[in-house]
């Protein structure tokens, strides 16, 4: 299901209805509401003179009749209002998603919804999602949110590894970026609930941002191509990992469950068009009220 798509045609169609009832049907309800009000008033003139309670509440009933729009503009244009401010905050500044996977433990477990901000990399237009305003573009470490380039229908979230022009090494499960190594710091063990084991953690410094990681020291250290890589030409696998030199317009991310993630090490690169937001928030988390906040 598209729900932007949906969203959008909701948008226009009980906006279109809202334009119309207020610059047609509503005016012409008052028209109609004072007529038929002249003539309650001539025709009830003595009882309204004496102050009649009857005759006063048929003339406030027959206004309030007059001013309630008909039912089926009540429920299309009546919800223009709050669809519009939907639209406008899921299309241009906040979006919610859902973790479906443990792809990015331990900075992000199955079950988080967060929030992305979708303005940062610049503001795209709705459905088309073609950049109108530059804003920025993402940061090494930056989590991000993405359509998967082999099938644009579905969202990914990993982390910025590589920006373009940058050669990346991932070998032996070390990860150099540049011809620099990225130092881990031991942070203890990390006990995966979901599949009952316990992995090495480890603390990783990308740019600015200071994160965990988690690596599964029983998975033999492999890379190798699917077939829906985008781009072989740019990548050489060799024993024990992967040498990339990533493309102009590309990004190169990895999740932070780094043997339990189906990444650019397999599928290759996230085009720049491709990008959603950065995530950067878990606003609930129903069997763990206690991860909400804000993250690296």
């Amino acid at each position: 299901m598209n729900f932007p798509l949906i969203l959008f045609i909701l948008t226009i169609v009980t906006g279109c209805l809202w334009i119309l009832d207020f610059f047609v049907l509503a005016p012409k309800r008052r028209q109609i509401a004072q007529a038929e009000l002249r003539t309650f008033d001539a025709n009830n003139e003595e009882a309204l003179r004496r102050g009649e309670a009857t005759v006063l509440s048929a003339r406030d009933a027959i206004q309030l009749r007059l001013k309630d729009r008909p039912k089926w503009l009540e429920y299309t244009a009546g919800f223009f209002p709050v669809i519009f401010f939907i639209f406008v905050l899921r299309s241009f500044l906040f979006e919610p998603f859902r973790i479906p996977s443990g792809s990015m433990m331990p900075t992000l477990e199955i079950g988080d919804m967060i929030l992305v901000n979708k303005y940062e990399y610049g503001l795209r237009l709705p459905v088309l999602n073609t950049k109108v305003i530059p804003v920025g573009e993402p940061q090494r470490g930056d989590v991000v949110v993405f359509r998967l380039p082999s099938d644009e229908s579905i969202d990914y979230i990993k982390r910025v590894v590589g920006l373009p022009g940058d050669k990346i090494r991932y070998v032996n499960k070390q990860l150099t970026i540049n011809g620099e190594p990225i130092k881990l710091k031991n942070d203890g063990q990390y006990y995966d609930e979901n599949r009952l084991l316990e992995l090495n953690q480890y603390e990783e410094v990308l740019g600015k941002n200071k994160h965990r990681i988690l690596i599964d020291g029983r998975v033999p250290p492999v890379a190798y191509a699917l077939p829906s890589h985008n781009n072989m030409q740019a990548c050489q696998y060799i024993p024990g990992g992967l040498e990339c030199v990533v493309p102009q317009g590309m990004y190169f991310v990895m999740g932070d469950n780094r043997d339990n993630s189906e990444d650019s090490r397999y599928w290759g690169f996230v085009p720049e068009k491709n990008l959603v937001g950065r995530a950067f928030m878990v606003w609930l988390n129903l069997s763990k009220p206690s991860r909400i906040g804000f993250f690296d």
